[in-house]
């Protein structure tokens, strides 16, 4: 039986509900998708999930973010958003900012955890308990080394790096190094003096 039974709309990205329920999606499933009209969606552990519309501050946000890294980023980096990151082979996340290497060709729709500095999220009101408990852990045992938290209404900054403390499976976890909502300052990825303001909505 096909993952995708049928390929006309509105139908064409209705999962296998067999699938579904096992389980059993890999990210290989979601890269051989057509390109076009695909749903803004993430595998976590074999079961895909449709993202949330976001909202208009959300996307401010982003945006100026993005902005602020890219005038700001060492040539070194590439910023980006809502690029897929492959953490297994059956879970994927997309954040709504990156910052990777800037010789990651440009004709990629994937990225892997090495090829990612700083993994960034915006909380919004759907997603508050992934953003702050599910993403975090899940990026740091990928070996992202970075990871910025950002809440909204007021916009707030929350800073992490992988440090020496492990999980229970003996994964290495982040550290708060940084936390704000007037100005952030970092020495990595790279020096950060920024202003809360300059993202601010």
């Amino acid at each position: 039986m096909s993952a995708w039974p049928n390929p006309t709309p509105p139908d064409r990205w209705r999962t296998d509900p067999a699938r579904q329920q096992r389980a059993d999606y890999q990210v290989v499933d979601l890269q051989n998708l057509p390109d076009d009209d695909s749903p803004r969606v993430e595998l976590v552990d074999g079961a895909l999930q449709v993202m949330p519309f976001p909202t208009l501050g959300h996307q401010d946000i982003a945006g100026l973010l993005w902005t602020w890294l890219r005038c700001h980023a060492p040539a070194e980096f590439r910023v980006t958003q809502a690029v897929a990151v492959e953490l297994s082979y059956d879970s994927s996340r997309r954040p709504d900012v990156l910052l990777c290497r800037a010789d990651v060709p440009s004709d990629r729709s994937w990225l892997r955890p090495e090829d990612v500095l700083l993994a960034v999220e915006i909380v919004s009101s759907g997603t508050r308990r992934v953003d702050r408990f599910a993403k975090p852990g899940e990026y740091a045992a990928a070996g992202i080394p970075f990871y910025w938290r950002i809440e909204q209404d007021p916009v707030h900054v929350y800073a992490y790096r992988i440090g020496d403390r492990v999980g229970p499976g003996g994964e290495r976890q982040y550290e708060l190094v940084a936390d704000g909502a007037d100005v952030i300052e970092l020495t990595e990825p790279f020096g950060i003096t920024l202003p809360v303001a300059e993202i601010t909505p």
